[in-house]
């Protein structure tokens, strides 16, 4: 990727990274692709593959966020842009902080703005409701750790027409409390272990929870605090004061460990125990960023691991399904991406986001998802050109 379309981009990627103060928060990609000459051929493709789609000269996609902007977040949405560009739509970005209300409302605007398809992440037990309008509509539409399913209920059939993406949520669950029991003796059984939480209804939680209450089953860990915030819009802020006040009622040697069943209530529970000089508890947790690693690195004798996926690849595989349904192409109910396992001891200052995969084989690798299609590589050959 070179020339006005790599400029643009990074000007664009530099805005995500800029909105963390500001909610709700919308970001518009039409820019980069004004930039491009005239005589791309990106609408004659679309317009061949996409006809209907490209009916009013151009495709557009809602990408509709419902969790707090964070690093993961930035993340997740940036790979959303980068792989929306690089097909030649144009993609809107809507940012809830977790506030319900607000995420159906930008699933009505959506639907009455007359996009193409919609990306929705983290919709809660309405998301079956709210997007059958959109599906009867001929939107098309791709899930993330949504509940596309009826009644709200997981174990009810998918919302026809709707691809449900998740993370590998069980493995992720299991890699992170495997850390935590393996770090002590087997003698320390049940190990120690304060839960961190957030819900019911936000699906990747309540998936890795069913881990968590089998390992408790199997005497492995034994629950003896609870962090739970309830402002879901700073779940940082919230869990760092919820073990601060926690704390206090902990003597030295009480506890084990902390399960970061999401990283920023991981890092909330590190500030908590940075604030408090406490070094006797150790974290291990789920989801991996930037700023996740930096205190991984600068905190390794208590946040000793991670459990993750790309967050940037699941924009991309999000954005490539979606694609494939504007083409007409077969898509499958569910799509599940490959967990993997990030000890803090493989970590240093030249590590990031960008070149996890030197330490973690395999992480955020593109090759074979989804990316096969003659028209797909078409279109990126146009726009990689500039």
């Amino acid at each position: 990727m070179k020339g006005i379309f790599a400029k643009i981009l990074f000007v664009l990627l530099v805005s995500i990274l800029s909105i963390g103060c500001i909610r709700p928060k919308t970001v518009d990609t039409s820019v980069v692709l004004d930039m491009l000459p005239t005589g791309s051929r990106v609408e004659d493709v679309l317009r061949r593959v996409m006809p209907d789609q490209m009916e009013d000269g151009k495709v557009r996609v809602a990408v509709i966020r419902n969790l707090s902007n964070s690093d993961h977040t930035r993340l997740f949405v940036s790979g959303c842009i980068i792989e929306g560009i690089a097909l030649g739509f144009e993609v809107d970005v809507f940012i809830t902080d977790g506030d319900n209300e607000l995420c159906q409302k930008y699933i009505i605007q959506a639907i009455e703005a007359g996009y193409d398809g919609i990306i929705l992440s983290h919709g809660g037990a309405y998301t079956y409701d709210a997007l059958l309008p959109a599906i009867e509509k001929g939107i098309k539409v791709v899930t993330f750790d949504s509940i596309p399913f009826k009644d709200g209920n997981i174990n009810n059939e998918i919302l026809a027409g709707v691809t449900h993406v998740a993370q590998e949520d069980l493995k992720l669950a299991e890699l992170s409390l495997d850390a935590i029991v393996n770090h002590f003796p087997g003698a320390r059984r049940p190990i120690r272990v304060i839960r961190t939480w957030m819900g019911p209804n936000i699906v990747p939680l309540d998936i890795r929870k069913t881990v968590y209450d089998r390992y408790i089953a199997e005497g492995k860990i034994r629950e003896v605090g609870l962090v739970a915030p309830a402002d879901h819009s700073n779940p940082r802020a919230g869990a760092r004061r919820v073990l601060a006040n926690l704390l206090p009622q902990i003597p030295v040697g009480s506890v084990d460990a902390i399960w970061g069943c999401y990283d920023e209530l991981a890092k909330g529970c590190l500030d908590a125990l940075l604030e408090a000089g406490r070094t006797d508890i150790v974290i291990m947790s789920i989801d991996i960023s930037d700023n996740d690693i930096g205190y991984m690195i600068t905190n390794p004798n208590i946040w000793l691991s991670t459990a993750a996926v790309d967050p940037k690849l699941i924009g991309i595989s999000n954005m490539r399904l979606l694609a494939m349904k504007f083409a007409g192409e077969p898509t499958p109910d569910t799509y599940y991406l490959a967990a993997h396992h990030v000890p803090t001891d493989l970590l240093d200052g030249t590590v990031n986001m960008t070149n996890l995969a030197k330490v973690i084989e395999g992480w955020g690798s593109e090759t074979g998802v989804f990316d096969h299609f003659d028209w797909m590589k078409e279109l990126k050959a146009i726009t990689y050109r500039y």
